[in-house]
């Protein structure tokens, strides 16, 4: 009798986990690149060895996105990065802070860091996204950084029309068992919704965000005597992607506005006020192509105390449009290229003190001509001549910079596709430095820079 049932409760046991594993059906999906960077300095100020040595090393990294399909309209998603570490180099230091592009630290990153786990659900009256997903990208590629953040997101179609509401939450400073917390409001939230048009040929958009930063506040005594800042940024983004036969025109405006108040009179309440944009086109006509973009992100005008001009709005950094000057991946492997007192290729003091760390363009004008030719169906090449210049020349605690200049830069990218999954980039960039790295010396001795890169990237 006891066989009896022991042969029983085995059967039992294979159906119940076969029942399991025939109600979810796994899909991954992902991509693994190795790279290498020689970066001829990494100052642009003349000087010793020792001053701006060159740099030269090998990057990869790994990433893979799991759907666990439970039915037809009910996944969980997750993702995470693995290996992201330059070949060979020193690791990170144990840090609580949080890597600028994903949910886990530098030194999980160099090992395993998850940056999604989220809860995707079709439901009769909408899509429900719950928890760490991708948030950040919106309309064009210009002003997008694509982090991931914790979300509860609410999306309908209808008839071309999507529209969706989200609650974001950025920092959670509340008293938890980790976190011996004394203040009640300090966090940093975000509230957004936007719609969408689609039509054949082309789609437009408008994003309204509302962004609220308490984490300045620290304690000032008894609550609610707490000494700090709170911020409160309204943002519009409104977009524009047309087709008209063989020519593609991408326009994005963003506008953000608000204040940034002090408790207790502790310090100058300020306005903010920062506008960016970008208008791009293309026309591509199958083995060539060519085009070009115009693109403004505002700057700080230091010499106004009550005003932050710029700072909240940035070009993105999923935005690249060089490899040298503006483009986030040389920025995180490489680090900032210094010039004279603070004037680097990442300056952004609004953005790092608000706990925004958003390394895209910021305080420029932008301009940029673009050519390319695909002689062979695999292999695409593209050279561009881009011209940057400062929106303000003023610099905090010091006299304006002797120039607005950041330089132009030349760029020439070869792309050759082995296989469908399976692609080699080489890029090679000059930038002939302006002034405005000399910040307010003009006695000071500036050089160009270049920077040559490949890259291996496979998808699947």
């Amino acid at each position: 009798m006891k066989r009896f049932w022991l042969v029983l409760l085995s059967l039992g046991l294979a159906m119940a986990f076969s029942a399991s594993a025939f109600a979810i059906d796994v899909k991954f999906s992902g991509s693994f690149y190795a790279a290498g960077m020689y970066q001829d300095k990494t100052s642009f100020i003349k000087g010793g060895t020792d001053a701006n040595p060159s740099t030269a090393f090998y990057y990869q990294r790994l990433r893979v996105q799991t759907d666990f399909i439970v039915s037809p309209g009910l996944k969980l998603i997750t993702r995470f990065d693995a290996l992201e570490r330059a070949w060979g180099a020193p690791r990170s230091a144990p840090s609580i802070y949080l890597d600028r592009q994903s949910a886990g630290t530098t030194e999980e990153n160099e090992n395993i860091a998850f940056d999604w786990a989220y809860i995707e659900y079709v439901s009769p009256i909408g899509m429900f996204s719950v928890g760490y997903q991708d948030d950040g990208a919106w309309g064009t590629v210009f002003g997008d950084s694509s982090l991931p953040h914790a979300l509860v997101s609410w999306a309908v179609q209808q008839s071309g029309w999507t529209a969706f509401l989200q609650i974001v939450k950025i920092n959670e400073n509340s008293k938890t068992a980790k976190n011996p917390a004394i203040l009640v409001d300090n966090d940093t939230d975000k509230y957004q919704g936007g719609v969408v048009y689609e039509w054949k040929g082309g789609q437009a958009g408008l994003l309204a965000v509302y962004y609220r930063d308490a984490s300045g506040r620290t304690p000032g005594g008894p609550p609610p005597l707490d000494i700090g800042f709170v911020g409160n940024v309204y943002v519009l983004e409104p977009y524009a992607i047309v087709q008209i036969g063989p020519v593609k025109i991408q326009a994005e405006v963003n506008y953000a506005w608000g204040n940034i108040k002090y408790d207790q009179l502790v310090g100058q309440d300020m306005r903010i006020d920062n506008l960016a944009g970008w208008v791009d086109a293309t026309v591509d006509l199958k083995m060539f192509y060519f085009g070009g973009s115009v693109a403004y992100v505002a700057g700080v005008d230091w010499s106004k105390s009550d005003v932050i001009k710029g700072g909240f709005l940035t070009g993105g950094m999923d935005w690249n449009p060089t490899l040298l000057l503006f483009n986030n991946e040389r920025q995180y492997w490489a680090g900032s290229i210094t010039g004279n007192y603070i004037t680097s290729t990442s300056m952004n003091l609004i953005a790092s003190s608000f706990g925004l760390d958003d390394t895209g363009m910021y305080n420029a004008w932008f301009f940029q001509g673009r050519v390319g030719v695909r002689p062979i169906d695999k292999l695409d090449i593209m050279a561009s001549v881009s011209y940057a210049m400062a929106d303000s020349k003023t610099l905090p605690m010091a006299p304006d910079a002797v120039s607005n200049v950041y330089g132009t830069e030349i760029d020439l990218i070869a792309t050759y596709k082995i296989t469908n999954n399976l692609s080699y980039m080489v890029g090679v960039g000059y930038l002939f430095t302006g002034d405005y790295f000399k910040a307010f010396d003009p006695t000071v001795d500036l050089r160009d820079n270049y920077i040559l890169i490949n890259k291996l990237t496979l998808t699947f």
